[in-house]
């Protein structure tokens, strides 16, 4: 047997072999007669049913804490290059091939048998069950009858009979009785014993000698063949000559080589080919195909483009494109239809769709539900959901089962496990086993461990112990670390060093890393700045960040006449968060309005948040509307925490009661506490007071 260098240098040219005598054809893999042409997939180890649910490889999910970030665990990715060895491609184990069945000329089969008429009445009242029976029976005594037909007419040399029969023989899986006849079709010039030698071979282990068949076959044009021939040489490392191979498979229409050719280009980077043949197989069904094409239409940011193509992989059982779908659907508020594919896919025994589901039940307050589905998922061996579970047990009160959960998660392999008891032990005071639970996480590289045993070890002290796990985790890309290490170096006044900290926190989105910036920034006079970094901080929660905008924005006012931004919206914020001096500048401002009512609501509550000068400014309202017994008290209230103003009017009111004594308390009070304009008042108030007693 000749052999021609193979590869896209070797140029070799589809044609038939010397003694081929019938063109090859595929057909849907029905029992037909021996006239009809059949190119059917092998059920050989390995083997599965398009229509069966996918076994892909999937993204590892490291979520952090009870959810993961933003965004339920990771669906599905394209195999990475670990993929391309021993994966299963269009349900064939890579390097396996399609039985490739010749047909025979209809004279070297002897008699047929006698068919049985469609419709036949079944004998004397017999039931349903014999009837299938009886069917079941006629259709086995028409196979035996086939086999024998084939295996006589192999016997007196008919090539293509010796091809079908192999090829019957080898789908039964007695290989060691098909290889004689399929190598005498081979010998004879028959691509389909080529090829379907070639996937014998090949099952046995016989590799190399399987690829040297497979070519002959591709070479002929079978296009089973080639795409055979391009998995067995990409499983060797030879991608040029795969891609060619199976390239000649997928122009033939070969769906397994469209989809095959796909996976091997997305492994190289082109991703744009990849696309191409992707769509050519998933277009006619290929399920897998169609998930991939999916995943790369959502990897370029077109989540509309790759829903049709989820949807198509799901209706199929594919798991992994349901669980996408779903994803895709509840992030865009579909959540009734998003629970219907992660329903599906978790039925199919996916984890990480029993996980979502659980996630989409507890959002919609339906905790005993997403339990169990959590449940299921966890008992499966997923992390994310024992740690939901640990947290939803925790929540309710339930302690031990909570560490149980905690621990499972841990041995699946999610660390967020050894974290979560870490702050378990930590809440109840254990800080030696908090400790031992944040390093074992920490060590395993979670990055939240990391930081809050840096911040243990800080607070004890150890600040050389707790600045590398502060720089680990920051750079493991927690934002509180980067945060605290600009803590840490402000500290130490190495302020530039504190600066990038802080600008690294705050370009993640950290309110207080982009208040500090804004605080540096105003200290240095770059005011513009510093209200855009108050700015950052404001819309991101900080509430002394919304007060110190409104101040330079107050400022800007004022010095403007009023043109520009209000900044009562952010003094109101401020205020309604609790923020005292923001609570007192929007009673001033409703005051100088007239608005006393305004002002005193918002007085009153900076007073009773603690605000001295909320208190004072109360005092001075109430006595300017009559209420002089109440003013006093929050006058009181003001002067016992050191507001000088508060003490000197206290004083006042005793003098001009008579009562000399408590007035000259009150006056060396305010002397002591300032400001200077009244500490000057105060003292020739004493001075007066101190004449008048001692006349």
């Amino acid at each position: 047997m000749s052999v021609m260098a193979g590869g896209p240098t070797g140029a070799e040219q589809a044609g038939r072999l010397p003694s081929q005598r019938v063109q090859d054809a595929q057909s849907n893999g029905t029992a037909l007669p021996a006239q009809v042409l059949l190119d059917s997939p092998l059920p050989a180890p390995g083997h599965r049913d398009p229509a069966q649910p996918d076994h892909v490889l999937v993204d590892p999910v490291q979520p952090e804490g009870m959810r993961p970030d933003g965004a339920p665990a990771d669906a599905g990715a394209p195999p990475t290059a670990a993929t391309f060895a021993g994966s299963r491609l269009d349900g064939v184990t890579a390097g396996h091939a399609a039985i490739d069945e010749e047909a025979i000329d209809g004279g070297a089969v002897g008699c047929d048998l006698d068919p049985v008429a469609a419709g036949e009445a079944s004998f004397g009242g017999e039931s349903a069950a014999g009837a299938e029976s009886f069917e079941e029976v006629l259709a086995a005594r028409e196979r035996e009858a086939l086999e024998q037909r084939y295996r006589e007419a192999a016997e007196a040399g008919d090539a293509g009979a010796a091809s079908l029969l192999g090829a019957l023989l080898l789908r039964r899986g007695d290989l060691e009785a098909a290889e004689p006849y399929l190598r005498r079709a081979a010998a004879a010039g028959l691509r389909a014993g080529a090829n379907n030698l070639g996937v014998l071979l090949h099952q046995r282990g016989h590799r190399d000698e399987a690829g040297t068949w497979w070519r002959e076959a591709a070479v002929a044009g079978s296009a089973p063949a080639a795409h055979a021939l391009g998995l067995h040489l990409r499983d060797r490392g030879d991608e040029p000559a795969a891609e060619y191979w199976l390239l000649q498979a997928a122009e033939q229409g070969h769906t397994g080589g469209a989809y095959a050719l796909g996976d091997l280009l997305e492994h190289r980077r082109d991703t744009a080919r990849a696309e191409r043949w992707f769509r050519t197989a998933a277009e006619v069904g290929h399920r897998e195909a169609a998930y991939r094409l999916g995943r790369l239409r959502e990897g370029a940011r077109d989540s509309a483009g790759a829903e049709p193509w989820y949807r198509q992989a799901a209706a199929r059982s594919h798991t992994a494109a349901s669980l996408r779908l779903g994803h895709l659907l509840e992030a865009r508020g579909e959540r009734e239809e998003a629970a219907r594919w992660y329903r599906q896919a978790a039925q199919a025994g996916e984890a990480r769709a029993a996980c979502a589901l659980g996630f989409l039940l507890r959002d919609q307050g339906d905790a005993v539900g997403a339990a169990d589905w959590w449940r299921e998922a966890a008992e499966a061996g997923d992390g994310t959901a024992a740690n939901a579970l640990g947290a939803l047990h925790d929540e309710w009160g339930e302690t031990e089962m909570a560490q149980q959960w905690y621990r499972s998660a841990l041995d699946a392999g999610d660390h967020n496990g050894a974290f979560n008891l870490g702050l378990m032990a930590a809440a109840r005071g254990q800080e030696a086993m908090a400790e031992q639970w944040y390093r074992r996480a920490a060590y395993a590289g979670h990055r939240e461990a990391s930081n809050a045993l840096a911040v243990m070890l800080l607070q004890r002290g150890d600040t050389p112990g707790a600045e590398p796990w502060f720089c680990k985790a920051a750079e493991a890309g927690s934002v509180d670390a980067a945060y605290n290490l600009g803590i840490l170096h402000a500290e130490r006044g190495e302020l530039h060093s504190a600066q990038e900290w802080y600008a690294r926190a705050a370009a993640e989105g950290h309110a207080d890393a982009a208040l500090q910036l804004g605080v540096a920034k105003e200290r240095r006079g770059d005011l513009a700045a510093a209200a855009a970094r108050y700015r950052q901080a404001a819309e991101g929660g900080s509430v002394e960040g919304a007060f110190r905008l409104a101040v330079l924005l107050e400022r800007y006012e004022d010095e403007t006449g009023g043109r520009g931004e209000d900044p009562e919206r952010w003094y109101r914020k401020a205020a309604e968060a609790g923020h005292g001096r923001a609570q007192v500048r929007i009673g001033v401002r409703a005051a100088e309005r007239g608005e006393t009512e305004e002002a005193e609501r918002w007085y009153r509550a900076a007073a009773e948040g603690g605000s001295r000068s909320g208190a004072f400014n109360l005092g001075l309202l109430l006595a300017r509307e009559g209420g002089e017994s109440e003013a006093l008290r929050w006058y009181t209230v003001a002067a016992e925490a050191g507001h000088g103003r508060a003490a000197l009017r206290l004083a006042l009111v005793a003098a001009r009661r008579g009562e000399l004594r408590e007035a000259r308390v009150w006056c060396v009070r305010a002397a002591e506490l300032g400001p200077v304009s009244v500490t000057e008042r105060a003292e020739r108030l004493l001075e007066a007071l101190s004449a008048e007693l001692s006349a």
